[in-house]
């Protein structure tokens, strides 16, 4: 997993509620016994104006010029700008791939839906909860400011604007620790690598039968 410890990232801004985890990654793509391969159909429904299918060549799909994503300004956005409740619906780490394989690196919203706030920091997607009227502040002025950008500090814990103003978030200190340092849930394990081994030899000794 990608260490994050600080970015600057141009923001796209998607200002719907309540998006749910089918819109994000369709049903139809979770065949796939991949891990990679997502990002070409992040918000398919909503990015194009055909009906996607796996193994279809999208580069030569019609595109809906009406969505945030497909507009030339929010090409290579690494933020996403959301209202909340995002990541509601089913459950699918598909939908944190999809979001990284993309090219985003954090989320910022009012809130998120339980589950896929815990899939995403399980994949190195950072999600950062700020109060709506903060994320209000900042839908207006990446409306107003084309190639806005922020800088999201995790071991700060802050996000600035381009005019310096600076908005603080919390997180849980083992989740930033993970992604500080890239581990996903294997990594944190072999953290411990020694005191497991140590464990086993003497499990060994003590107890030859099992073995």
């Amino acid at each position: 997993m990608e260490k994050f410890v600080s970015r600057e990232g141009l923001v796209a801004p998607l200002a719907r509620a309540n998006v749910d985890t089918d819109s994000i990654i369709p049903k139809q793509f979770l065949k796939s016994i991949k891990r990679t391969g997502y990002g070409p159909n992040l918000f398919d429904a909503w990015r194009y104006l055909d009906q996607g299918k796996p193994e279809m060549d999208n580069s030569k799909r019609p595109l809906n010029p009406d969505f945030v994503l497909n507009q030339a300004r929010y090409q290579g956005a690494q933020i996403l700008l959301a209202r909340e409740n995002f990541g509601c619906g089913s459950s699918r780490e598909h939908a944190p791939w999809a979001l990284l394989q993309y090219g985003f690196q954090a989320v910022i919203a009012p809130s998120f839906a339980d589950i896929f706030f815990n899939n995403s920091f399980k994949n190195g997607l950072l999600l950062i909860r700020l109060d709506a009227q903060s994320v209000d502040r900042l839908f207006k002025e990446v409306d107003s400011t084309p190639g806005y950008r922020l800088v999201v500090d995790l071991e700060q814990q802050s996000v600035t604007t381009p005019g310096g103003e600076t908005f603080k978030f919390e997180i849980d200190p083992s989740r930033k620790h993970s992604l500080l340092n890239g581990l996903d849930e294997i990594g944190l394990t072999l953290e411990h690598a020694d005191k497991i081994k140590a464990f086993e030899a003497r499990r060994r000794e003590q107890q030859p039968w099992l073995f």
